[in-house]
């Protein structure tokens, strides 16, 4: 079998998925993810669909170590996440589940910025399809501003490409120049990697999603911002602050959170941080550190959303305030729920551990960086404590039973490969771009990890009651500012005020759209031009 560009085969998954439909759709749907996996795995280092225009390169297809790293991880968790989802009907959910992957798929394979741009801008606005599937007034308002903050993002990407493209002549990414052109691209990868402050969208836009859409944009969208700068920014010393920043604000956030998923979503934004200090170290080990603990994270973090998926599968609640008593009830992802914590926290013999490991050891020669990410540790303990022992663990009566096959059996199989890859992480060591060779189980290392574990259980549990008890309460972040702003502008006039406020959301898909075309029409047409 030859392989095949993998977007391909998502794309004709969604083509296709429509013309069926019961039982045979479902099938059809799984082994083309299936085939879809396999396909990345025959692939080998190549470039492969080049064209030349308007005298630079288009390379639609550029794999080597570490395209192809990211690439089996999210193939893999396609195919997973799939299987958990088989139960919605929708088409429309199916259709744009293919697109959106298969447009993370371009971004991660793309050998230049004309593709990686136009690969970024469908993974988009699949992206806020998904989001306003669940259909809920506040999950539609959430998928707009996703859409509004990620239009300016790309815009500010369009802006540094064209800037870059006017001052070397060509669109290869590693053409890439100093100065504002970069300083412009940074910032629009940074919009989808989460930077402080334009974060927001992730904890608003995947707690109000579907469970499903939210497992699915857990795995693909920060993590592909994350490989792409890997791919463009590695040794920039600013995106290593920023991540430990992030890691540091992230866990903190989340530990405020009464909303499982909100929490999660936080801690997307904090465990994203972790890579990003490995990034912005720029040593292979840093690099290496920061790819191995986005694979690690997509393990872990996606069995934490089919965790509490399942839980709103079976419940409809999300609210710590209101869960608890499933230790019995639904053991198989109690249990998957207890491994994933264990792997997000480091603790030794599980996933995370062995990524975190590395990533402290590159940061070894930055005392700051080094003691900002054992901080963010300690706080991800303390935090899925929280998540595990109110949502799950605490006593509690409740009528429910365990998730369909269709969850569990995902999540048995995400939990066994948290566990395999903490006892044996050569597994996954052994396909990273760089072959880092440390020495992880060490009893430094491990007395380490172990300290700050008990440490943290140990806070927790004296503070349990008092500090962690979740409540009902939104708590508010940066948005908050604009949001009181406007309040104070129309407090006098509570009526205008209501006015405005249905305008700008009946105004903001049109918007939205008009922006996304615009920027496209530029595009295109800067590239027949081939100049401003």
């Amino acid at each position: 079998m030859q392989p095949v560009p993998p977007y391909i085969i998502y794309l004709a998954g969604a083509l296709l998925a429509p013309f069926f439909n019961g039982k045979i759709k479902s099938l059809f749907i799984i082994l083309t993810m299936v085939a879809a996996f396999v396909n990345v795995l025959l692939i080998q280092p190549q470039k492969s669909l080049v064209y030349t225009f308007s005298n630079f390169e288009i390379i639609l297809f550029n794999a080597d170590r570490t395209s192809l790293f990211i690439g089996y991880i999210f193939a893999l968790m396609a195919v997973l996440i799939t299987v958990y989802s088989i139960q919605v009907k929708e088409n429309i959910y199916h259709i744009f589940s293919f697109l959106y992957i298969g447009s993370a798929m371009g971004v991660v394979f793309a050998g230049d910025f004309v593709s990686f741009y136009l690969f970024g801008e469908i993974m988009l606005i699949t992206a806020v399809v998904l989001i306003c599937y669940n259909k809920d007034k506040t999950a539609v308002k959430a998928g707009f501003r996703y859409l509004l903050i990620h239009l300016f993002g790309g815009s500010l990407l369009l802006a540094g490409i064209l800037l870059n493209y006017t001052a070397t002549g060509t669109m290869d990414i590693a053409s890439l120049q100093g100065g504002l052109p970069a300083m412009l691209i940074l910032a629009g990868i940074g919009v989808n990697a989460a930077f402080i402050p334009f974060h927001t969208w992730l904890p608003d836009a995947y707690s109000k999603a579907s469970f499903t859409a939210s497992l699915l944009l857990s795995v693909f969208t920060t993590k592909s911002a994350v490989y792409a700068l890997a791919r463009i920014f590695p040794g920039v010393e600013v995106v290593a602050y920023m991540g430990a920043a992030m890691a540091i604000f992230g866990v903190i956030f989340a530990l405020l959170q009464s909303d499982a998923r909100k929490l999660l979503s936080y801690h997307v934004i904090s465990q994203v941080g972790f890579m990003m200090a490995g990034v912005g170290m720029g040593t292979f080990l840093g690099i290496d550190g920061a790819l191995y603990h986005a694979w690690n994270n997509i393990l872990y973090k996606s069995l934490l959303f089919m965790c509490i998926g399942a839980v709103i599968y079976r419940t409809g609640k999300q609210d710590l305030s209101e869960l608890g008593g499933f230790a019995w009830k639904m053991p198989v992802t109690t249990i998957a729920c207890i491994i994933a914590s264990l792997s997000i926290s480091g603790v030794p013999l599980f996933s995370g551990y062995a990524s975190k490991a590395i990533l402290y050891e590159a940061t070894y020669g930055s005392n700051l960086l080094y003691w900002m990410l054992k901080l963010a540790s300690l706080g991800t303990f303390l935090s899925f404590s929280k998540f595990t022992y109110f949502g799950f663990l605490r006593l509690k009566n409740v009528e429910v039973r365990e998730a369909p096959l269709n969850m569990t059996i995902p999540m048995i199989f995400v939990a066994l490969l948290c566990i395999i890859g903490g006892i044996y992480p050569r597994l996954t060591i052994d396909i990273l771009p760089y072959y880092i060779d440390t020495p992880l189980y060490i009893p430094s290392k491990v007395v380490d990890a172990l300290v700050f574990t008990v440490l943290s259980g140990i806070i927790f549990f004296l503070g349990m009651k008092k500090i962690f008890n979740p409540h009902k309460k939104e708590i508010a972040d940066i948005d908050s500012i604009y949001i009181k702003l406007v309040k104070k502008v129309f407090a006098g006039n509570r009526k205008k005020g209501l006015h405005w406020a249905m305008a700008l959301d009946l105004n903001t898909l049109g918007l939205s759209i008009f922006l996304t075309v615009f920027t496209l029409v530029l595009f295109l047409l800067f590239l027949f031009i081939g100049k401003l």
